[in-house]
């Protein structure tokens, strides 16, 4: 068994499997020593506690398949939808951009498999962090349009079809980063500011979203608000004062909505953080 403690990861996210008391962890694990390059696979963990895990376990390999992307395997996350898991990750090659895909699997820790060819970003976009949002019984894919290419980072949206194999119609602006008054540029990067890591939840009769970027000298989850995904968006500061973030909400074993993030967000140094969110 792994302790939490020994497991280098960033962006975790959580399934919970109550019928079986345990959990799922997903999230960027394949990273080389002391750098944010990752390489083509995405693992899964298994735990009963969020504290001792089980040996890490490929759940896809690029490169055993000719798959487009060849390195950066960033944030999957896995989402049940119409009787299957489907993992949103994101992945890059030298001559594509950076892309959320979807993959598919009928168990959480399954063996997944391209659901396309193509990702449904925009090819000719910098993408990556995709979560699905279900509204009005349509699926969307959530992601971020990365400041890499436009500067001010932007939180988009896109409808997907029903089996999640094309995007439908052309991409929505939701917010961009500058937006929340918590968010600074990058260090020595004057005009960059992240978008990172949508996820949504629904509460009070609001559709909520917590996502990242850096502020108030460190990473941080923010928080923001609206009655639908086309907004307006009403933005939030952060509930946290310390350097971690690219987070999501699951429901513990006991009932307790969690929170999981990674910090610090040093290079070499993540480690997957739990805790209550309220």
């Amino acid at each position: 068994m792994l302790k939490r403690e020994d497991i280098r990861i960033r962006d975790p996210f959580i399934i919970t499997d109550k019928e079986n008391g345990c959990y799922y962890m997903y999230g960027t694990t394949d990273l080389q020593p002391d750098t944010l390059r990752a390489g083509c696979t995405f693992s899964v963990y298994k735990t009963k506690d969020l504290e001792h895990f089980s040996d890490p376990k490929v759940i896809f390999d690029g490169s055993a398949i000719g798959f487009w992307a060849d390195k950066d395997y960033w944030a999957p996350e896995v989402h049940f939808y119409n009787g299957k898991y489907y993992l949103f990750g994101s992945c890059k090659a030298d001559d594509k951009c950076r892309a959320t895909h979807i993959f598919v699997s009928n168990t959480p820790d399954g063996t997944f498999t391209p659901l396309t060819q193509e990702p449904p970003t925009p090819r000719d976009w910098e993408c990556l962090d995709g979560t699905l949002l279900i509204e009005n019984n349509v699926p969307y894919m959530v992601f971020c349009h990365e400041w890499k290419q436009v500067g001010d980072g932007e939180m988009c949206a896109i409808r997907l079809s029903e089996d999640l194999t094309h995007a439908v119609g052309e991409p929505l602006l939701l917010f961009r980063a500058t937006e929340n008054a918590d968010v600074d540029c990058l260090k020595n990067r004057p005009g960059c500011y992240v978008t990172d890591g949508p996820y949504f939840y629904r509460e009070n009769g609001k559709l909520k979203m917590i996502w990242s970027s850096h502020g108030l000298g460190h990473y941080l989850v923010l928080e923001a608000e609206s009655d639908s995904l086309a907004g307006p968006w009403v933005q939030k500061p952060s509930k946290f004062d310390f350097d971690g973030g690219h987070a999501m909400l699951f429901e513990s074993l006991e009932g307790k909505r969690m929170i999981a993030l990674h910090s610090p967000n040093k290079t070499g140094l993540e480690r997957a953080m739990f805790m209550e969110y309220n």
